[in-house]
């Protein structure tokens, strides 16, 4: 007999922390675009990427050491990066920091129809056609944005658009202190 009620209390036993779990991750202080990046911290992965432009130079680590850095990963097929293309522009050049552009998964010929349609933001712009310096990143789709002091330590990430509330109080603010 103990059994049989075992057996009827056992699903309500597993639903309470369930329904709790659940409860909790739904939760309006619950945000799940602000995961930590295991790189905040840490030195920018090793990369050299082939330049969008064949007559320009390759992008690589070298290329954001010595001075504050913006790295957006960025796609034509991306419509995000549409949105906040225009405020990389600004970025640059309101914080005088070089932003350079990795095209993620995308191809050389769309991407370069994406950059002469909208302008260049970017110092310089390399191609990440098969994904690999993305998932070094640990990127979690585009757009997403890294910024690195001069000694290429990552210092921040944000992995959505961009946006001018965003850059006015955490990126501006931060781009700022990481300057002599």
């Amino acid at each position: 007999m103990t059994l049989r009620r075992l057996l009827y209390a056992l699903p309500i036993l597993l639903l309470v922390p369930f329904g709790w779990l659940a409860w909790r991750g739904l939760a309006p202080d619950r945000n799940p675009s602000a995961l930590p990046s295991a790189l905040i911290g840490q030195p920018v992965p090793q990369f050299e990427l082939p330049p969008l432009d064949p007559a320009a130079a390759k992008l690589a680590t070298a290329d954001v050491r010595g001075h504050v850095t913006v790295i957006n990963f960025f796609a034509s097929w991306c419509l995000p990066c549409k949105a906040e293309h225009p405020l990389l522009f600004a970025l640059g050049k309101d914080y005088g920091v070089p932003v350079y552009g990795i095209a993620f998964k995308d191809k050389p010929s769309a991407t370069a129809a994406y950059i002469q349609e909208l302008g260049s933001p970017y110092a310089k712009i390399g191609l990440d056609e098969t994904g690999r310096t993305g998932l070094d990143f640990g990127l979690m789709g585009v757009p997403e944005t890294f910024i690195l002091d001069k000694d290429g330590i990552v210092r921040y990430r944000l992995p959505m658009p961009l946006d001018p509330d965003r850059i006015r109080d955490e990126i501006g603010p931060l781009l700022k202190s990481l300057q002599p």
